[in-house]
Parts: C-alpha cells; sequence; structure tokens
C-alpha cells in the first residue's frame, strides 16, 4: 500500500497510550481512531494523543473503512475474540503480548489470519532494544558458539501489577507473573538463539504474596492502586527447567512478588563465550589468543523499542518489510506457557 498506515488503537490504557506515543513518531504511520469501554478515559486520551475520532465498542471501529491496521492493548481474554475479529475485518493486527490465553486460542487467531490474507505481528518489544538486536547479531556472528544453556532471571521483590484488577485475575489473564513478564524473557531468549523448539518442562508456580489483599506491602504499583475488593488467584513467583531436545536447557526463575533482591537478565552460555543480556553492559566471557578475556560490546542504547516496533510493522503492511515477531513464535511461546502451568498443576515434567 501507499501513503501512511492508518492504525485504530483499541484498548486505552497504558499500554495503549504507549502504541500511541510511538506511533506519533513514525511516519510511515498515524493514528486516526481510538477505542475504549470506558467513556472519560477514552475522551482523555483522545484529547491527549489528538484523535479525533472515538469507538467505545471495538466492532465499530473495526468496521470503519478508513483503518488499515489495528494494535490491540487490552486485557487478555480479549485478545483472541478481537484479533480474530479484526481479521474478519480485513485489518491487519499488531497483538500485545502474550498473545492470549492459551495454544489452542493462540491457533485460532492463526488461522483467521490466514483465512484473512492480513498480516499479525506480536508484541514482543524486548527484541527491540538495541542491546537484543546487537546480541542477536554476535550470536549469528558465531561469537558464543553453541549455546547449550540458558539462564532467565526476572525477579521483582514487590511488583505485582493492578493488584485485584485484571492482571490479577486468572480469567481475564490466564495467570500472573508468569504470563505477564516471563513471556517476554522466553521469546527472547528462543529469538535469540533460533531454539524455537522447547520439548519438555519441568516446573513449579507458587502464589504466596497477593492474597490477601490488604496484606500486601509495596512502594509502588504499576496499573494501580489496589482494588481492595478485587481477585488474586495468580502465581506471584515460578521457577522450572526447560529441554530443547537434547540440544539445549534453560532453567528459568521469574517473580512479581518474593522476598529477594530485585534482578533482570538471561544469561547465555556458549562453548566459545557466554554473556548477560539485560545488565546494561554486553560483555562476552570468552577467550581470545589462548587467553580467559572479557569482550565488552559498545553500542549506542538511545533508540524507543516501542517505536522500532510500531515502525516494523508499519513497514510491513506497506510491504517494505517482514513482520519481526511472528504469529508462529507467539504460538511456541503459548504452549511453553501451558505446559509450565500443567507441570505445576500435576507435580511432573511435561511434555511441550
Amino acid at each position: 500500500m501507499s501513503g501512511k498506515v492508518r492504525i485504530g488503537i483499541i484498548g486505552c490504557g497504558t499500554i495503549g497510550s504507549v502504541h500511541a506515543n510511538a506511533y506519533a513518531k513514525v511516519e510511515e504511520a498515524e493514528v486516526v481512531a481510538l477505542c475504549d469501554l470506558l467513556p472519560d478515559r477514552l475522551k482523555e486520551k483522545a484529547e491527549l494523543h489528538k484523535v479525533a475520532r472515538t469507538y467505545v465498542d471495538y466492532k465499530e471501529l473495526l468496521a470503519d473503512p478508513e483503518i488499515d491496521a489495528v494494535s490491540i492493548c487490552v486485557p487478555n481474554d480479549m485478545h483472541a475474540p478481537i484479533a480474530i475479529d479484526a481479521f474478519a475485518a480485513g485489518k491487519h493486527v499488531l497483538l500485545e503480548k502474550p498473545m492470549t490465553l492459551s495454544a489452542e486460542l493462540g491457533q485460532k487467531i492463526l488461522d483467521a489470519r490466514d483465512q484473512s490474507g492480513k498480516l499479525l505481528q506480536m508484541g514482543m518489544v524486548w527484541r527491540q532494544r538495541d542491546e537484543a538486536q546487537l546480541v542477536k547479531k554476535e550470536i549469528e556472528a558465531g561469537r558464543l558458539g553453541e549455546i547449550y544453556q540458558i539462564r532467565v532471571k526476572l525477579i521483582r521483590r514487590r511488583g505485582i501489577p493492578g493488584l485485584g484488577g485484571w492482571f490479577t485475575t486468572k480469567a481475564k489473564s490466564g495467570g500472573g507473573g508468569l504470563i505477564d513478564i516471563a513471556v517476554h524473557f522466553f521469546d527472547l531468549v528462543m529469538w535469540e538463539t533460533g531454539y524455537w523448539n522447547p520439548t519438555r518442562v519441568s516446573a513449579k508456580c507458587y502464589s504466596k504474596f497477593g492474597s490477601p489483599i490488604a496484606d500486601y506491602h509495596y512502594i509502588s504499583m504499576w496499573a494501580g492502586p489496589p482494588k481492595m475488593d478485587g481477585v488474586f488467584d495468580v502465581d506471584d513467583y515460578a521457577t522450572g527447567f526447560v529441554r530443547f531436545g537434547d540440544k539445549a536447557t534453560m532453567v528459568f526463575e521469574v517473580a512479581w512478588a518474593c522476598n529477594a533482591e530485585d534482578e533482570s537478565y538471561v544469561e547465555l552460555i556458549g562453548d566459545k563465550g557466554g554473556m548477560k543480556v539485560g545488565l546494561g553492559d554486553s560483555v562476552i566471557h570468552t577467550e581470545v589468543d589462548n587467553c580467559i578475556a572479557d569482550v565488552k560490546l559498545h553500542y549506542k542504547n538511545d533508540s524507543d523499542p516501542f517505536v522500532n516496533e510500531v515502525r516494523k510493522f508499519a513497514l510491513a503492511v506497506q510491504g517494505k518489510g517482514e513482520i519481526p515477531a511472528t504469529g508462529e513464535q507467539g504460538l511456541v511461546a503459548m504452549k511453553l506457557l501451558d505446559a509450565i502451568y500443567k507441570s505445576s498443576a500435576i507435580n511432573q515434567e511435561v511434555e511441550i
């Protein structure tokens, strides 16, 4: 297509505004419509982002012939129905993570995409960070050799979002910290290594801090404040061991809340080098001229990953680029999440 991609954003919460701000910095796209169930918030965000056209019903937005594509920024339980309806309406879709509530629903999204002939991009924004792009290139250049062990650690001492709201209500979110934040790092390591074949998992999920809601002590809360009459029936801590066939293994520890220091990194260990991603400094632990050496990688860290993400989406819609995070990859991540929750529930290793 020629001209700017005309975008409708469905869901005007925090992440919806993040998308709107990112599109505003992309010359290939223009946000022309917003949709939200809450009229007051819709009005506020329309004024903030200078968007004239608004809808309370997402189906009315999808019926608008002047909209080419949509960003879906709603609670997880609405990802599948809205994405499926968007494809039926002939729209391209940028779908926020996680893909949906289950791999079964994820496959239905892919089926709808295939029937429509439109594009689906997953909102896996960690890939779009400058450091992640650099590490991907280093791996492809063979700097780490064969990667055989992966460590994922994403610990928040007190970081439950929107306690009592949809984030902590399993029927709407599908789960807690695992499906909310671990999905970022699972996608990141599979993308960087190319290991899109998780085969078996042994894991355990815990729920220790969110209930009773009145007893949860914190300093700040994203998407807060707490709803004291709300629900907390999801995981706030998960740990486990994943096999990628006989090629590699991954250990992970992820927490919305636990009595430990905040930590956030991915560690990749190969037979030629190893490195941690997410600490700010990218250092390869390796050997140079038969000497043990640390090689620090210098790179610019000044781009906005959300801007990178929506620009690539717009370019793909225009036929000028490829989708950077595919629906098939989103489905693999959902299958891994499903298996982790199943393993925890039955206290056994399970096949993915």
